[in-house]
């Protein structure tokens, strides 16, 4: 999924396996299971993540 390098949001619906280095990998944990899961009836609240370049900027 990669979401924007340069974003310093991002919905966690927009995250998955590839974006560990940007959010961490609880929050890209939780865009993999939104992802696959939600489809299956699967309950996954919505939310963001401050993306290091956030960190960083700040």
């Amino acid at each position: 999924m990669a979401a924007q390098s340069t974003a310093l949001v991002i919905n966690l619906d927009q995250l998955g396996k590839d974006d560990i280095e940007m959010v961490g990998g609880k929050n890209a944990s939780l865009g993999e299971m939104i992802s696959h899961l939600s489809d299956l009836g699967v309950s996954v609240p919505g939310g963001f993540a401050t993306t290091s370049n956030a960190f960083n900027r700040f």
